[in-house]
């Protein structure tokens, strides 16, 4: 079987019902994209929470409809175009779509990552390249964290720079575990991993398991009724985003133990000192290292 991709320019406020009407007209899929991608006029149309565009759309759009090789295209417009009320069906091309492996064609774009000194995160259809480094086996999920992300890199360095053996780790956005399962693989005592995201904590589980981590993860208001306040670790890192790290200084800074250490990233270079100002109440941060224009942010409390 092959597929077909039906590709239609339109405005704006046409971009949604249109789709709606493809897939109600045998389309398999449909996705919308950025008509001026490439040019002068792309729209970027996400931001940090709290920073989002008004709107989260293009003003040209590009229509792009999955369909069966066979498929009569040009009733499939037809019909949606009739559905939602337009004069005459817009005009559109068509690409065939070639038949592949597409299990085999997705793992080769992902290959291991070499991290900081010997650090390697190896998806599980690749041998492992250095059996003696830090090996993590991982592969591309739902959760944030790969470590191909400069943000998720620059903790991974961190921590590794700085190796919390016998300490006690908190990584507060956790997404994969991959931060807490490099503390544990480090020689941290004990490691708890938390994020607001329920898909993330069961990824953060299994990846645990699959690389014999003996790691805790929990939601927020577990972690808070199982480890009240007044617990405080030798290590807490926090791969989030400026805006939600700001609004969170107090909790996270208060979680550090006395001669604990704290590390945040998902800080542009550009934000990094409006991040450290939120937190300079609680506790010092300076800039540990930058990446493509992410900074990891880290500071101590005195013992």
């Amino acid at each position: 079987m092959g597929w077909i991709e039906i590709i239609i320019e339109v405005a704006r406020e046409q971009a949604e019902p249109l789709s709606d009407a493809l897939m109600d007209a045998g389309a398999l899929s449909v996705s919308v994209e950025d008509a001026d991608e490439g040019t002068a006029n792309e729209k970027p149309i996400f931001g940090e929470p709290g920073m989002e565009p008004e709107e989260a759309a293009w003003d040209r759009s590009r229509v792009v409809a999955l369909a069966e090789k066979d498929s009569d295209h040009q009733a499939i417009v037809a019909e949606a175009a009739a559905a939602i009320g337009l004069a005459e069906a817009p005009s559109h091309t068509v690409r065939t779509v070639e038949e592949q492996d597409w299990v085999r064609l997705t793992q080769s774009q992902f290959a291991p990552i070499h991290i900081g000194k010997n650090i390697w995160v190896v998806p599980s259809w690749h041998d492992v390249p250095d059996p003696t480094a830090l090996v993590l086996e991982l592969d591309p999920g739902l959760a944030f964290g790969t470590g191909s992300h400069p943000t998720t890199r620059l903790c991974m360095e961190w921590l590794e720079a700085h190796a919390p053996a016998q300490k006690t780790v908190l990584d507060y956005g956790c997404g994969s575990g991959i931060l807490a399962m490099v503390a544990s693989k480090l020689g941290a005592r004990s490691v708890i991993g938390v994020d607001i995201d329920p898909q993330a904590i069961e990824s953060a589980h299994f990846n645990a398991e699959r690389n014999q981590c003996q790691i805790e993860y929990a939601l927020p208001e577990a972690f808070g009724e199982a480890h009240p306040a007044s617990e405080k670790f030798d290590v807490v890192v926090a791969n989030i985003l400026s805006s939600p790290l700001k609004l969170m200084a107090p909790m996270l800074a208060g979680r550090v133990a006395a001669g604990g250490s704290l590390i945040l990233s998902g800080v542009l270079a550009r934000q990094a000192e409006e991040v450290a100002a939120a937190y300079a109440p609680f506790i010092r941060l300076s800039v540990w290292a930058e990446h493509e224009g992410w900074v990891a942010l880290s500071g101590s409390l005195p013992d």
